[in-house]
């Protein structure tokens, strides 16, 4: 995870997050996240089903382990490879690298226990009950010469690969069957994939945690780098849409009791220093008021208790999130890399697939033979790259002057 892009391309800074350094931060915030709720409701009925530290850690950390190289780029790429062989989605290979392709065990991938499972189960239904058969992956009409990826079409459902409906039904087998059927409910969408409606209590923990995460240091990320300015995040960040916190360090910060907000924007644009104690408030102002919501059609206590915020930190982390989805992910600088991404996944995919006795490297080969030419193992091959690694495996197999017989595959 380390060589895998979170947000920014890797090369460009040496300080930014990777998917690893994201990861680590997902834990350490749902462990808070954790600790918080047993300190704010000792009494609760939900609290005695809270993870312990070392089992919510395990879920964030590996909660990111399936995305592929060059990030939502990468994962529409190896939908569109994938459209004849059951699709792609990053969280669903997450799930089969933990069941099956981790080697910790010699038949149970990582051998994590079901509980730590269901936590990761982000998603709880395959992709063949998601998809819209209208969407299907494919090249967008229009340019003669180059061939690209209709995103639209090709972006997949969220859920689970069918590959692993075994797994799945593994780990919800202790539930009741009206829980099970609750569980794997589904929303249909006029022209979309359709979407699953619930996830775990773990998992709920996790998932906000990686909404912070998400909104809070990748944003930091954004600011350091100065791809944000603070125009846009006036503009996007208004006070208005942080009014609670305002309104908290009005009372906890005597010298910016006049006007927080300012004292805020000055301070995240300022050293990094002041930013850095800034995203520590926000953190904080994010974690501290978390609370259980009930969701009374479950019996199983992991089902029925999940987690969330309050109206106004929400309100807060949406508009977090709003700014680096406009600024960051949707600007050309990102999206340039994204494509380019994009097609060396296709190219590399799509090379070894066309003879993979010659291009594969022999462990992969050895994996797909067994398997049939089952093209989930080329799938498997790819998605397990650095974005690095792929990079000088495409200019091995399409740069003249690049490649070494000595490189290491």
């Amino acid at each position: 995870m380390q060589g895998k892009t979170q947000i920014l391309n890797l090369g460009d800074s040496d300080f930014y997050h990777t998917r690893l350094t994201h990861s680590l931060e997902v834990a350490q915030i749902a462990g808070g996240l954790a600790v918080q709720l047993a300190r704010s409701f000792p009494d609760h009925s939900a609290t005695a089903s809270i993870p312990d530290r070392s089992q919510i850690h395990a879920i964030a950390c590996s909660h990111d382990l399936g995305h592929p190289p060059f990030g939502h780029g990468g994962e529409v790429a190896l939908n569109y490879c994938m459209r004849d062989a059951e699709g792609f989605e990053g969280n669903g290979q997450t799930l089969r690298l933990l069941a099956r392709l981790e080697n910790f065990s010699a038949a149970a991938g990582a051998n994590l226990s079901r509980r730590s499972m269901l936590g990761v189960l982000k998603y709880p239904v395959a992709l063949s009950r998601l998809r819209n058969p209208e969407l299907r992956p494919r090249l967008q009409a229009g340019p003669s010469v180059l061939q690209t990826i209709d995103l639209k079409a090709s972006t997949p459902p969220k859920g689970y690969l069918d590959s692993e409906t075994d797994v799945v039904d593994w780990i919800l087998e202790p539930l009741g069957n009206a829980d099970r059927d609750a569980f794997t409910s589904i929303k249909k969408r006029e022209g979309k994939h359709a979407r699953t409606l619930h996830k775990s209590l773990d998992c709920s923990i996790m998932d906000l945690a990686d909404d912070i995460a998400y909104g809070v240091h990748d944003l930091e990320d954004a600011i350091a780098l100065r791809l944000v300015t603070e125009r846009q995040f006036r503009d996007l960040v208004p006070e208005e849409s942080c009014k609670i916190f305002v309104e908290e360090r009005r009372l906890k910060g005597p010298t910016e009791s006049n006007a927080p907000y300012e004292a805020m924007v000055d301070g995240l644009f300022g050293d990094s220093n002041t930013r850095k104690r800034w995203i520590s408030r926000w953190v904080n102002h994010l974690i501290t008021p978390v609370r259980f919501i009930e969701c009374p059609e479950f019996q199983d206590p992991l089902l029925r208790w999940r987690v969330e915020i309050p109206e106004g930190q929400a309100r807060f982390l949406k508009a977090l999130k709003e700014l680096v989805m406009q600024v960051v992910i949707r600007s050309p600088g990102v999206q340039h890399l994204e494509f380019k991404g994009q097609s060396m996944v296709v190219s590399v995919f799509e090379a070894m697939q066309s003879d993979p006795e010659r291009l594969l490297p022999r462990d992969a080969q050895a994996k797909f033979d067994a398997a049939d030419g089952d093209l989930r193992h080329i799938s498997d091959f790819v998605a397990g790259m650095t974005d690095t690694y792929l990079l000088k495996t495409y200019e091995r197999l399409f740069e003249p002057r690049m490649g070494s017989v000595f490189d290491k595959l």
